[in-house]
């Protein structure tokens, strides 16, 4: 066989290699593609009670319950059209808060409920932690007025 069908047979073997490889991965992947369900998927694609999922929407108004034991929390996390009850035995973000995103790791119980191994607290793209914010504030006072130094 020359060297040029050689490198011609080659380079057909590792693209079907590759694609091949991006095939499986794509069917290993396909239920797992969202990052997270909200309440209305979850309710939708009737998520196995068990299963490792994450759950997100937003935390409903007057819905956080600290129990007695001081760690675990009950909340409701909505999408507006859905909600499902979530409980939560850790410490919980800063940012997790009523009316704010959340993450929720965790499966779903029989019944519809939630029981989260995690929570990560979303924010909106203006946030800015608070030292941060403070140093900013500091510098714009440093800088002269709009304005000045003009004739």
């Amino acid at each position: 066989m020359k060297a040029k069908h050689q490198r011609l047979t080659l380079a057909l073997l590792a693209t079907g290699a590759v694609v091949g490889a991006a095939l499986l991965a794509m069917s290993a992947l396909k239920d797992q593609a969202a990052y997270f369900y909200s309440p209305s998927d979850a309710v939708r694609d009737h998520v196995q009670p068990g299963r490792a999922v994450r759950l997100g929407g937003m935390v409903a108004d007057r819905s956080i319950v600290r129990e007695p034991d001081g760690i675990t929390i009950r909340f409701l996390v909505t999408d507006g059209a859905q909600t499902v009850p979530v409980r939560y035995t850790g410490i919980v973000p800063d940012l997790f808060k009523e009316k704010s995103g959340v993450v929720a790791e965790g499966a779903f119980v029989a019944g519809g409920g939630f029981v989260a191994t995690n929570i990560l607290a979303k924010h909106d793209e203006r946030y800015m932690p608070p030292q941060v914010a403070g140093e900013m504030h500091k510098s714009e006072s440093l800088d002269p007025p709009k304005g000045a130094g003009r004739t």
